[in-house]
């Protein structure tokens, strides 16, 4: 080794380049999942394999402008070492591969892991991350200095060299086909371009592209003249004579019907009231923008905005992006617009890929979050089930004297799956899967779908009986993480899932296939309702040649560009949403004992009682009830408030 070292890699050119290869090498047998496939992917598509060495390559060459350059190896070898672990690690769990934009989701993911690691397997994490950690900062005090004097000017321009070697080769890397721009499926875009292209891709490739030719006439060209007269005029509201039916979006976490599954026998019907539902009411596939147990928040911005995800950076989601600081024209702001009120609700954290600092750019009045629920019966693995939510749609169409836009978000069929038993009797039963942890998998996910299927029948049942006219659409956001692959299902695709559009006034039944950016458009149709630019777009214009490409353009038009479809200024102002539907309110303190207790109404179990926004030690002893279970200085008693803090610790709202 030591004669190996000194004939060939004692250059240190040499030394980066066997690093390259062999870093290449392994994140990719991690991603496969198997040395023997990264065999077959370097075979059959070496120059994109090599490609991607280059580029890891290229950012070894920082180390030519430090003279710690053994700490430059060490610190750029573990980074892509680390992501690609992760990458492979994650792709366990879902079939999404890594991306930079999971690094934005960071504290959102953090919060869900015990639902996904046994403790020791976080701590096995935790003390990986410390010893990787503790080995960086030894090899910067230890490792010694390159010994000669660094030429700067040398050294900046042969980087700058690298730098002009690695444009042109990605040029010539996507004419040749080796890569592609264009990620279809992320998951094929990983597995066919390789991890380091993919990933940075993520980086570098963000928002929505100036379309070609982007102009204020060519946005407007897209409408006739009498259909932007019609998105210009004022909206009619109703006078009270006949009431527009209220509409709810029901988004179900992971639910699909798995009868559509080929080779498999079940002990009943996994989804009867589904199946009901779909037999009688509308209905048809749905295709959605993700598979496999990611990208909820991504189906959820389709539905509400008429926006394709597609046209964003691979693996970006807009509500961690763009919809931070940038309202957005949504079902909400329209049916705004004709008098609706707006509600969301969601079983599961308040703050989770930013929901509740999204929605107010979204449109929406109220959001009714976990932390303003109770009565709250959880799953094996800990994700609320979603029985609770017929009383918060309930309570939400009765908040109002208006009709009411009501989005729920469902969260019971989540994943990870558990691939050993953890239901001991299970009211559906599947035959069919030969692979034992995959068999347990399945039948954990159909005990949930289930009762999912019992919580629609709830709901339906609930709504017949109100009276109101009222439409509820329920679909699922995407295939769970379960190993499905499209050769599996009766329909050939992975990216469908059926939807339903129940209604209690009578509505002709349709089966028609759409996408879920299409789906809010299609619904307000039925109803007679063709407020907003992409809900006009969608009901009129979906046989042009040209759909896809002016959808793109009216996307950047509104989020990035000049608004000239607008008249050039964003219309839309956030709403000043309301935390919760119903009202916490304090009565009275009580001092009991030398005990503090806050008397009012609609706590629950993540109430707090709090002073100047610190939250103190406090117990739920029923809605009605809180304790402090600490002591307070008695001139601070008069300033305590009720505050609903996440699991986070982040405070969403407090009491006046």
């Amino acid at each position: 080794m030591k004669s190996f070292f000194e004939k060939y890699l004692h250059n240190s050119i040499a030394l980066c380049v066997l690093l390259s290869f062999t870093i290449n090498f392994i994140i990719e047998s991690v991603s496969r999942r198997s040395v023997f496939d990264c065999l077959d992917y370097l075979t059959h598509s070496p120059m994109t394999f090599l490609y991607n060495t280059f580029l890891i390559f290229f950012t070894f060459s920082i180390a030519y402008l430090v003279k710690r350059r053994i700490f430059v190896y060490v610190m750029v070898s573990i980074f892509w070492l680390a992501t690609g672990i992760t990458n492979g690690v994650i792709l366990c769990y879902r079939t999404t591969p890594f991306t930079v934009t999971d690094l934005a989701l960071a504290e959102s993911v953090m919060s869900i892991i015990p639902n996904y690691l046994s403790t020791v397997q976080i701590v096995l994490a935790v003390v990986a991350a410390a010893m990787i950690i503790v080995a960086l900062v030894l090899v910067f005090i230890f490792m010694p200095k390159h010994k000669q004097k660094i030429n700067y000017k040398k050294s900046i321009a042969g980087v700058a060299v690298l730098g002009l070697a690695m444009f042109g080769l990605t040029n010539l890397a996507i004419s040749q086909y080796w890569v592609s721009t264009y990620f279809g499926n992320l998951n094929y875009a990983y597995r066919d371009y390789g991890f380091p292209y993919c990933f940075v891709n993520t980086w570098l490739n963000t928002g929505i592209h100036v379309p070609n030719g982007y102009s204020s006439d060519e946005i407007l060209g897209i409408f006739t003249k009498d259909e932007l007269k019609d998105l210009t005029s004022v909206p009619v509201t109703n006078n009270g004579d006949e009431r527009r039916p209220n509409v709810i979006m029901l988004q179900l976490e992971s639910f699909f019907d798995p009868t559509l599954m080929n080779g498999l026998t079940f002990s009943e019907d996994p989804v009867p009231n589904f199946h009901k539902l779909e037999g009688k009411y509308s209905s048809g596939f749905l295709t959605v923008p993700s598979t496999g147990g990611a990208g909820t928040a991504n189906t959820e911005f389709e539905v509400l905005t008429g926006m394709s995800v597609r046209f964003f950076g691979p693996g970006e989601y807009p509500y961690k992006s763009v919809l931070k600081d940038e309202t957005c024209e949504s079902l909400a702001y329209d049916l705004k617009r004709l008098g609706y009120g707006t509600h969301a609700i969601h079983n599961h954290r308040g703050a989770f890929y930013g929901r509740n600092k999204v929605f107010p750019n979204l449109g929406f009045d109220t959001f009714t979050s976990l932390e303003y629920m109770n009565n709250v019966t959880k799953t094996p693995k800990n994700w609320a089930k979603d029985g609770v939510l017929t009383d918060e749609i309930l309570a939400a169409l009765k908040s109002t004297d208006s009709e009411d836009l009501v989005y729920t978000i469902s969260v019971q069929g989540h994943g990870q799956y558990p691939t050993t038993k953890m239901i001991e009797n299970s009211d559906v039963t599947v035959s069919g899967i030969t692979v034992e942890s995959d068999a347990y998998a399945f039948d954990y996910y159909l005990q949930q779908i289930h009762e999912m299927d019992k919580f629609i029948g709830e709901l339906t049942k609930a709504l017949a009986n109100f009276d109101e006219p009222t439409v509820l659409v329920m679909y699922g956001d995407h295939l769970p993480g379960l190993n499905i692959e499209s050769t599996d299902l009766v329909n050939k695709s992975v990216y469908q899932t059926r939807y339903v559009m129940w209604d209690n006034f009578g509505m002709e039944k349709q089966e028609k296939d759409i996408y879920s950016y299409q789906l809010s458009a299609d619904v307000l149709n039925r109803i007679g309702i063709h407020e907003g630019v992409l809900t006009k777009y969608h009901q009129d214009h979906q046989k042009d040649p040209t759909y896809l490409s002016n959808l793109k353009a009216l996307q950047y038009d509104m989020l990035y560009g000049k608004d000239y479809i607008f008249g050039e200024a964003n219309p839309f102002e956030p709403t000043k949403m309301k935390m919760g539907v119903k009202e916490i309110k304090v009565e009275n303190v009580v001092e009991i004992g030398k005990k503090y207790y806050i008397k009012g109404q609609n706590f629950t179990p993540f109430s707090k009682i709090s002073i100047r926004d610190k939250v103190l030690d406090t117990i739920f002893l029923g809605p009605t009830v809180l304790g402090l279970l600490e002591e307070v200085k008695p001139e601070d008693v008069s300033k305590m408030k009720v505050s609903q803090v996440e699991k986070n610790n982040e405070i969403l709202s407090t009491t006046e």
